[in-house]
């Protein structure tokens, strides 16, 4: 029989999608679903994207364009991006892919070799353990620790785990799926930990614009960080362009062509006509994502209002990102539980309620011992949020 290769051994997945097979499954056999496990987004592409996407096929935007991605996208992603991030980038900074994912792995592959440690976020999006390790690096995690706000960086671990084999460190403010947001002293001591032992950074800032309260800022902008800073940019949240595939990578010029050339390896080019739709989603009206702002807003306000007066369920009020990440460890407790996984099973076959938990975001780490579990109220309506999480308050409290 054919072998394959050994690498696949090492390659994990984007595990929110099993929990959406298994809810699937639970709704074919005719029961309800209250879906809060994927983070996909439930509200149109605004119509003038979509008009700009078709009158692009229309005009024969069809055919290969340029690796890197068009001039003009890439111009118009340069202004934008620096502007709302007091920085200056050249269109030759910016690298156009098919969604945010692949800067992750290209990223890897520009600077890590088999064998050298990449630090990255735990809980976390998932695909950075995957891609580490899939690629042949050593994927060495960092951690959280609550706080009455949300989460904090374990800095001490962090700083504890930089070696002279470490190459990069993955940095998600704003983070999927905890919400967690950096403060300024948080990431400048990021920062400082990057320009010390002269470590590569990617910024995973997939999140930056999807806020509710405050501004956001980049790790990119601070003293000495440009030159060793990729930033991760996606069109997919602040636009509802998740099934459109769109993002860019904004690097040194250095890491920039390298990923051009993986481009051109990988995909030859990023679909030229929803390029297009990206330069009307940059360059058109932007009202339609601050009505998808106050609509998700909405949704966290009821989703924590409800989470919060659940016995044995607490969660901080987020200001970013569209999860919520609630400590279950008494609930679990009440209802008889040891592992989150038989409490999410239960809880969807007693409530209809789907969600991830904590251990779809990379491998426990020792000394773990709250239960967490992740809401994400991007794909279900207000009215639904309060139906399901009533139900499930009623399942905990009887």
């Amino acid at each position: 029989m054919q072998k394959l290769a050994n690498r696949l051994e090492r390659l994990g997945t984007e595990t929110a999608f099993s929990v959406a097979q298994a809810a699937a499954a639970w709704k074919a056999k005719g029961n309800r679903v209250y879906p809060f496990h994927l983070g996909d987004i439930n509200i149109p592409m605004a119509p003038h994207i979509v008009e700009a996407m078709n009158r692009a096929i229309a005009d024969g935007y069809t055919g290969y364009c340029p690796g890197p991605g068009i001039p003009q996208l890439r111009e118009a992603l340069a202004e934008d991006i620096g502007a709302r991030r007091g920085m200056e980038f050249s269109p030759d900074n910016v690298v156009v892919m098919t969604g945010g994912k692949p800067v992750i792995t290209k990223f890897l592959q520009a600077v890590m070799d088999p064998g050298q440690e990449v630090i990255y976020p735990n809980p976390g999006f998932p695909i950075y353990e995957s891609q580490i390790e899939y690629l042949g690096g050593t994927a060495v995690p960092y951690r959280y620790v609550p706080t009455e706000s949300g989460f904090a960086i374990d800095l001490d671990q962090v700083r504890a785990s930089i070696t002279p084999n470490t190459t990069a460190i993955i940095y998600n403010d704003l983070q999927n799926p905890i919400s967690a947001e950096s403060t300024a002293a948080e990431r400048e001591a990021i920062a400082q930990l990057a320009i010390e032992h002269d470590l590569w950074v990617l910024s995973d800032e997939a999140y930056f614009e999807t806020r509710y309260e405050g501004v956001s800022s980049s790790i990119a902008a601070l003293p000495g960080m440009a030159e060793r800073t990729v930033i991760l940019y996606t069109f997919s949240k602040k636009f509802a362009m998740t099934g459109s595939r769109l993002g860019c990578a904004v690097a040194p010029l250095e890491i920039a062509q390298i990923m051009s050339k993986l481009n051109t390896n990988d995909e030859s080019c990023t679909t030229h006509y929803v390029q297009w739709a990206g330069i009307e989603a940059l360059r058109g009206p932007q009202e339609p994502v601050q009505q998808m702002l106050d609509v998700l807003k909405e949704r966290r306000d009821v989703a924590c209002e409800i989470v919060n007066s659940i016995p044995g369920v607490h969660v901080a009020v987020p200001q970013s990102t569209f999860y919520l990440f609630p400590d279950v460890t008494e609930a679990m407790e009440r209802k008889g539980f040891t592992t989150v996984g038989e409490f999410a099973t239960a809880a969807l076959e007693n409530t209809g309620v789907s969600f991830c938990t904590r251990e779809h975001f990379g491998r426990r780490l020792p000394g773990e011992e709250r239960q967490y579990i992740r809401l994400a109220y991007s794909g279900i309506e207000t009215a639904d949020i309060r139906e399901g999480l009533g139900r499930l308050r009623e399942w905990i409290e009887a």
